[in-house]
């Protein structure tokens, strides 16, 4: 492995949607002058990057290297890069801002006018180094007391459900929270929510999961597959409905049942993608109208909002670690990208080996 002019590095690559992945041997990318490149410690497997090699996303030019959420070292910068050195360990948002545009100018760099996003927008993070743009707005230094492989697990899906649940669903202590599916969205929120003191309730089709659901706080458990009426379940635990429900899966199943399962003047948080033949699911309307009910997309987190969540994780009233499943290398995402719509791996699935 080597980085300069005219060297190549290792990269998991597809040419075709829905085709083969193969690991190949491809230029190293070149910072931008306002950019830099970043040697890949660990990245995260997502079903985003499965929603990508299935061809759901617009953004992607063919060939393509998937990869959004991964934590490094830079390794080059551009001339005009101001905040950032060669050796320093950082993580980047998976939503990365242009600066300029009025939501980044009015503090919404997650829904940026002209977003960019490694894996998508660009190639990513499955690979040995990848590049970012705009450094100096998106790039967010690392603790040194965290390891790689627990920052590269913020970057989608952690970061995602913090934002999701602080800002967005605003939750506070005695609140009741329903979380749809217990993947790595859905344990992020459900930690989160826990640590905020709320209490939680997951849904989900797999008894692994549940457990795991409990073992991060979780007061309440339903098995969606063994029950005839989820939401009666869940309005029952709850005692009238939950104040905030978040579908940390994206289906057109979870989103119905995250909206009715609300109580009087709730809010639905959507997290999981809805893409493809889903992207326009039914909503119960009549309940959103009469009972006052608010709904909230969550896309992403702001690179200077880390802060807090890397001083809650520092504090420990939050541990991104016990969310960790398995750890694979490179070569072991040629299977494992394809996968991921099966649901089966427990907890976040990591790339720490190149």
């Amino acid at each position: 492995m080597g980085f300069g002019k005219n060297e190549d590095m290792k990269a998991l690559v597809f040419e075709q949607f829905q085709g083969p992945l193969t690991i190949q041997k491809v230029p190293d990318p070149t910072p931008a002058p306002d950019g830099v490149v970043i040697e890949v410690k660990a990245t995260g497997l997502c079903r985003s990057d499965w929603h990508g090699w299935m061809g759901h996303d617009d953004d992607i030019t063919l060939p393509h290297v998937p990869g959004h959420e991964f934590a490094g070292v830079i390794r080059a910068i551009g001339r005009d890069v101001r905040k950032w050195k060669v050796g320093d360990r950082i993580t980047v948002p998976f939503v990365c801002a242009c600066g300029a545009c009025p939501e980044c100018q009015s503090g919404n760099q997650q829904v940026c006018d002209r977003q960019f996003q490694p894996g998508f927008t660009h190639w990513g993070s499955f690979a040995e180094y990848v590049a970012i743009d705009r450094a100096d707005v998106n790039v967010v230094a690392l603790p040194d007391e965290m390891d790689f492989v627990t920052a590269a697990s913020l970057g989608c899906r952690f970061a995602t459900s913090f934002r999701a649940v602080v800002a967005q669903g605003r939750v506070s202590g005695g609140q009741w929270v329903a979380v749809h599916g217990c993947g790595g969205v859905g344990l992020s929120a459900i930690m989160i929510a826990t640590a905020l003191g709320a209490n939680v309730i997951a849904i989900d089709i797999a008894e692994d999961k549940l457990e795991l659901a409990k073992s991060v706080g979780a007061v309440a458990t339903v098995h969606a597959g063994a029950t005839a009426d989820v939401v009666a379940v869940v309005t029952e635990l709850s005692r009238g409905g939950v104040h905030v429900s978040i579908d940390a899966l994206g289906s057109p199943e979870t989103c119905f049942n995250s909206i009715l399962n609300l109580r009087k003047r709730g809010k639905h948080i959507q997290v999981g993608l809805m893409l493809g033949e889903h992207k326009h699911p039914r909503i119960p309307m009549n309940k959103v109208i009469a009972n006052e009910l608010e709904i909230y997309g969550s896309h992403g987190m702001q690179a200077y909002n880390y802060g807090l969540l890397l001083d809650m994780i520092k504090t420990g009233a939050l541990s991104p670690k016990k969310l960790i499943g398995a750890r694979i290398s490179l070569e072991d995402a040629v299977l494992a990208l394809p996968d991921m719509d099966t649901f089966q791996n427990l907890g976040v699935t990591m790339i720490e080996r190149f």
